[in-house]
């Protein structure tokens, strides 16, 4: 099973396969973040010098994965991360001219407006984009034909109300699961701003290695894990793993401060 699973790694992921296991687990809030990166760049075309945005970076590796691979340069956004620790993950990964760490909160950028060629966000965006407003606002930092991309975990149907809850969602759902919803209510979020125009939306090719993945991670930790478990008892297939991504408009955005709503 081991060996299955290790090919199947480098089958799905090539090149995050190449990476210490170790490494990636340690550094990662959860989930191996790589998988899911690499599922999104598929999807996405980086091409060296390009300027990045990683929203939600956690401690890193997404930043320096990118820079690496695709010869990028990633300004590292998390607003609870310390930047001088993500920075010396960075620069022993020999990433220091490339990979910028900044702590700020993601509805307070102080970018300029037309800044970044692509915008991505993995395993972090529902935390903070789940407000109408805040789609158009991260807009802003694009520039015209730029793109942003995310990925996350969504429901297989939209949960409207707590009834609707499955048993074995309901003790944490308060906590974790509330603001999860289906991949065609993000979809529609994003068309309803008129910033952009959806390119790719659907669950990740790789949705189900990837669960399976999680589950044995948090197993053979002998640590217990509310999405793990929910994973495990997750016999319908409501909880998934998807990729959007979407090209700003030639429209020009002047949004301003999203604190203030200007």
């Amino acid at each position: 099973m081991e060996s299955t699973a290790k090919s199947l790694h480098k089958a799905f992921f090539p090149l995050s396969s190449q990476y210490d296991s170790t490494w990636i687990k340690q550094n990662s809030l959860g989930e191996n973040v790589l998988y899911n990166l690499e599922s999104l760049t598929e999807v996405i075309e980086f091409k060296s010098g390009m300027r990045v945005m990683d929203l939600g970076c956690g401690k890193a590796v997404s930043a320096i994965f990118l820079a690496k691979e695709f010869g990028v340069q990633v300004w590292a956004v998390d607003q609870f991360i310390s930047a001088a620790d993500n920075f010396t993950r960075i620069r022993e990964m020999n990433c220091d001219n490339s990979v910028f760490p900044l702590k700020l909160n993601a509805k307070e950028l102080p970018f300029a407006p037309n800044f970044f060629d692509v915008i991505v966000s993995v395993d972090s965006y529902m935390y903070f984009g789940t407000d109408e407003r805040f789609t158009p606002y991260i807009s802003q930092f694009l520039k015209s034909g730029g793109h942003i991309g995310i990925v996350d975990i969504c429901f297989s149907k939209e949960i409207n109300y707590l009834m609707e809850v499955p048993d074995f969602m309901r003790t944490d759902f308060q906590d974790k699961w509330y603001y999860v919803h289906s991949l065609e209510w993000w979809r529609k979020l994003w068309q309803r701003t008129g910033h952009l125009k959806i390119k790719t939306a659907d669950k990740v090719p790789q949705n189900e290695f990837i669960k399976n993945e999680y589950i044995k991670d948090f197993k053979n930790a002998k640590k217990s894990d509310a999405i793990a478990d929910a994973l495990e008892k997750d016999s319908d297939g409501l909880i998934n793993i998807f990729r959007m991504v979407a090209q700003r408009s030639e429209k020009v955005i002047e949004l301003g401060n999203y604190s203030k709503g200007q």
